[in-house]
């Protein structure tokens, strides 16, 4: 059964909220808000409700990034709506991802990047105020292209210090602070 058009539109604008409340309005990433503001980033939604649905459509979106000019699209998120809310089983999607990436001989071209509403760094609690620089609306894979990350780190020099820095100000800003910035309309 397809997504409403209403269902859809809620998806997206959770997602993109998401990116502009908290990637961009947090500077989580200092890259995105460029290609945000040239409106070089795909949204797609899988209707996929099992992992071998998510990877067929990751595969679609894969072919679909290396086949398009940067200028139009740069970056992709594929977003999951009815798949893989449990994040063990995310995980072992990645798995899968990143061999689909190998096979595809897109290595060293594209790279998945991983966002998750459950999302859990490796020695973290769950409710570790960490965790929340990867906490997306819906399980994400975000499909970045190598050169773009390439040009991005050298026009920021400081790249290596970013998770270190997304650390703190999650830390400054505390679960509940969180919480009030996330409710807060996004300033695009």
């Amino acid at each position: 059964m397809s997504l409403s058009a209403e269902t859809r539109e809620s998806i997206l604008s959770a997602t993109r909220h998401w990116l502009t409340r908290a990637v961009i309005g947090l500077n989580l990433c200092p890259f995105a808000k460029s290609v945000h503001v040239k409106n070089q980033i795909r949204y797609a939604i899988s209707e996929a409700t099992n992992m071998e649905g998510v990877l067929v459509d990751l595969e679609a979106e894969l072919r679909t990034l290396a086949d398009a000019d940067p200028a139009d699209i740069d970056t992709t998120l594929l977003i999951i709506p009815d798949a893989l809310a449990d994040f063990l089983e995310y995980n072992d999607c990645l798995f899968f991802a990143d061999r689909m990436l190998k096979q595809m001989r897109l290595e060293g071209e594209l790279q998945i990047a991983s966002f998750h509403p459950q999302y859990q760094f490796d020695g973290t609690a769950p409710d570790d105020i960490e965790n929340y620089t990867n906490r997306a609306p819906y399980p994400v894979l975000h499909l970045l292209r190598e050169a773009s990350i390439e040009r991005a780190v050298e026009a920021f020099p400081d790249a290596a210090d970013i998770y270190e820095r997304n650390q703190e100000t999650m830390q400054r800003l505390g679960l509940d602070g969180w919480r009030k910035w996330m409710s807060e309309p996004a300033k695009d």
